[in-house]
Order: C-alpha cells, then structure tokens, then sequence
C-alpha cells in the first residue's frame, strides 16, 4: 500500500557542497506544486534530533540558487549513527507530521536516510559532495563548481612555480577519492598526479620524473596531490632534499566547498532536487537519485550504498600518458 504523503522535509547534511541551495530550492518548489507542506530542517540530522524545523515557502528559497553552501546549513552528528539517535529522529519527524525526507549528501548521510526509510520515514537521498565519490552515480553536486575552483587555484601556483624555476605540490581535497585531483591533473596539464587509488608511494620515482623533465628544459614541475594521499609539506621537503630544487607545498582546502556554483551544478541540483520530490509524492521511499548514461534516475538505497566506485582505468591512463611525455 503507498503512503501518502503530505509534509516533505528537506535537509542537508556533511560537507557542504556548491550546488545544494538549488537542490533545496527544486524540493520546495515541486514539492509545493504538488500540493504538499515543506519543512526545512536546519543542521542535518543534528537539527533534526534539536527539532531545529522550520515551514518553507516559495519565497524562502527566493534568489539562493546562486549562493554557495546551503541555507539549511550542515553539521555532523554522531549520535545520530546510533539506534536510539535515528528511533528519536524518526519519532520527531512523526510529531512535526513529516512524512518524506529528502536527504542533501554524501554516502554518510545515505546510511542515516536508510535508517529513517527503515523506520517508517520515505526517504530519498540525493547525492551531494564534491568528491564525487557515490558509486551509482556519474555526477555529485558541487564536484564541477569544486573542481573548476582547483583548476583555477593551479593555473595561479603554475605561474609563479614558472617564476621561480619550482616544483609545487598542490594538495586538491576528495576525501580518500581522488576525481578531483585526476581531473584537476588532466586539466592543468600537471607531471605528476598522486591519486589514493593508485599511488605507489615511491617518491623515487617522481624525484626522478622531476630531475628528467629538468634536463629537458621544463621551468616548472607541477604535482597534484590527492587528500588521501596527503603529506604534501614533507614531501615537498624530502623532494627538495633529494633534487636541490625549490619545491613548495600549497593545500587548497576548503576554498573548494565554497563560491557560486557553475552552471552545471545547479541545473543537475535542481533536477535532482525535483526528482527527490517527486520519488516523495509518489509514495517511494529508501531511494537514492543519481546521474548514468546521461539520465537522472533513481536507484535502491541498499543496493546504491554496496555499490564499488573506482577511477577509470582509462582516464588514469590517459592522465599518465600526457604528462610524462
């Protein structure tokens, strides 16, 4: 028998992610088209066990699609990883008569819509996270705004590491996936891309790169370093040690999570966003949206969560290729 639902609740939650205001925006319109009472719920799952719950309106969401972060704001909640956290925060949602939540995040905050899916709450997850590290889907909101955003960042260091005759280490964030520092690699035409997936670890091999490109004349070295792999300020000092050239670390950060998002990330946002709810009205539950084969659709939470995501092998190589030749 489908549930009908009346209320839809909206929050966000782990890192933020450019692209998740156009996210809340779609769920609020549509979900009002629809007929149905939107709740904004402030601080993730957090928010959600403080009975931080607001009523949303059309106009809430009024000139926010191009705001960076999100206007629901996130935080981490430990308490909501245990049994008794998610029985309270679906006994909240029952007495504020919310029926559906969407779910605004990355592979954490699925695992905390799965338990609300199980307890009775339709739950829909829609991916947000700049690391792009949800296996059923070929698109996170944020990775295109975060992934420019270090693109940009690199091009600056290239110029000056020119300047000065450097090797720059540039640390690019992604958690323990490392799309961003591929991407970035390709993209900024680096000679070295030090990615989780498959660094080796032997710096040999790039202190060698390093000294072979400066026999041919290279006035730089640029290396894209991955969070997971991390270290970049030791390495940079050990590769200084063993080649005699300046070499300098820069870790990006979190300037990657914020800004306006680009175009791409807040027309995909918005569908998704849309499809969440419409999943809601439809009575679906314990569903996550993703991007494949250039459609949105949607996927079983269960099956979406045991899923493997690796990089290409493809792209790895290709990615090789061009910068050690």
């Amino acid at each position: 028998m489908t549930k009908e639902i009346n209320t839809i609740g909206v929050l966000t939650s782990g890192g933020d992610a450019p692209g998740m205001n156009a996210a809340i925006r779609a769920v609020v319109r549509k979900a009002l088209a629809n007929g149905k009472k939107v709740k904004g719920i402030r601080k993730g799952y957090s928010g959600l066990l403080n009975e931080e719950i607001i009523d949303m309106t059309a106009n809430d969401v009024s000139n926010t699609i191009e705001r960076g972060g999100t206007i629901l704001f996130t935080a981490r909640c430990k308490e909501f990883m245990t049994k008794e956290g998610q029985e309270r925060g679906a006994e909240i949602c029952r007495n504020h008569g919310i029926d559906g939540i969407v779910v605004i995040g990355g592979d954490g905050s699925f695992k905390g819509a799965q338990a609300l899916a199980n307890l009775g709450v339709n739950t829909v997850g829609v991916p947000g996270t700049i690391d792009l590290d949800i296996s059923c889907t070929e698109y996170t909101i944020g990775f295109d705004t975060a992934v420019n955003t270090a693109m940009e960042a690199i091009d600056k260091v290239r110029d000056t590491s020119t300047s000065h005759e450097r090797c720059s280490i540039i640390e690019v964030m992604g958690r323990n996936a490392g799309y961003i520092a591929l991407w970035c690699g390709i993209a900024n035409g680096a000679e070295d891309i030090l990615l989780p997936e498959n660094y080796n670890y032997d710096e040999q091999e790039i202190i060698n790169n390093i000294i072979a490109n400066r026999k041919r004349g290279k006035k730089h070295h640029i290396i894209v370093n991955a969070e997971g792999v991390g270290h970049s300020t030791s390495m940079a000092r050990r590769i200084e040690a063993a080649t005699g050239i300046e070499t300098r670390a820069t870790i990006l950060g979190h300037m990657q999570r914020g800004g306006s998002p680009t175009c791409k990330d807040r027309v995909y946002a918005s569908m998704m966003g849309a499809m969440a709810a419409d999943l809601l009205c439809a009575g679906k539950t314990n569903r996550v949206v993703g991007y494949q084969h250039g459609r949105f659709q949607d996927f079983d939470i269960n099956e979406a969560l045991d899923m493997d995501k690796g990089i290409d092998p493809y792209q790895y190589e290709i990615a090789q290729s061009l910068s050690r030749h």
